[in-house]
């Protein structure tokens, strides 16, 4: 039996070989999963025959009612995991609320290590390691601007989201704005069927873009470091 606590279960992001042995442990045994998505998460769960109707959800949406519900459960002596759809927990997804308000209630949070999409671009993206900042999705309209300065101006390596329907006009962007001989990475679908890195300048990627009209599925931009 696991002692009550939230446990920050990191998932599979495409391969499903890539969950640890103590995240399998950790999602059988505790009392409470929570997730982004249960239908996701249930098919998951039940590709890693794991009990999938304890299940409950937690998303944006519903954040700061189902984190007072949450703690609630961990001080009667509930033990919760908190998974994403894909990857580490908290990385661009809901969460930072619950593992804050449980350690103000000085709650026992407990990280369980395992995939990022993050970490996995930068390690094979052939650019500098030694620093590096993580910018998660350019907003789409308010504040792109302020953004994209931000970006071109940072000289450390950095690690961007973007969607398949906004890769080219980043790109782009970026060209626009003084960043046409930097070298970058496309990584996109990483640990899937269709694993892609597209490395080069700004202006060499995209072209790659152009040529393939576009690409799919989940995608991390690594941008190098000034030099």
């Amino acid at each position: 039996m696991l002692d009550p606590a939230l446990y920050i279960v990191a998932v599979p992001i495409g391969n499903l070989e890539d969950i640890t042995l103590r995240a399998l442990r950790i999602l059988s045994e505790v009392d409470v999963i929570a997730c982004e998505d249960t239908r996701t998460s249930g098919q998951l769960l039940k590709k890693l025959n794991i009990n999938y109707n304890k299940l409950t959800s937690y998303h944006e949406h519903n954040e700061s009612e189902k984190s007072l519900h949450i703690i609630q459960s961990i001080k009667n002596g509930e033990s919760v995991a908190l998974i994403s759809d894909a990857g580490t927990p908290l990385i661009s997804d809901p969460g930072y609320k619950l593992v804050r308000r449980a350690r103000e209630e000085n709650l026992r949070v407990v990280p369980i290590p395992g995939v990022s999409s993050v970490m996995a671009a930068l390690s094979a993206s052939g650019m500098a390691t030694d620093e590096f900042i993580f910018y998660g999705f350019p907003p789409q309209k308010k504040g792109r601007n302020t953004f994209l300065k931000r970006v071109i101006e940072t000289e450390s390596t950095m690690v961007i989201f973007e969607s398949t329907h906004r890769i080219e006009k980043f790109v782009n962007e970026l060209i626009q704005n003084g960043i046409a001989d930097r070298k970058i990475c496309i990584a996109r679908e990483i640990t899937k069927m269709y694993e892609e890195f597209l490395y080069g300048t700004t202006e060499q990627i995209l072209e790659i873009i152009k040529t393939k009209k576009g690409l799919k599925g989940e995608i991390v931009v690594v941008i190098d470091k000034k030099s």
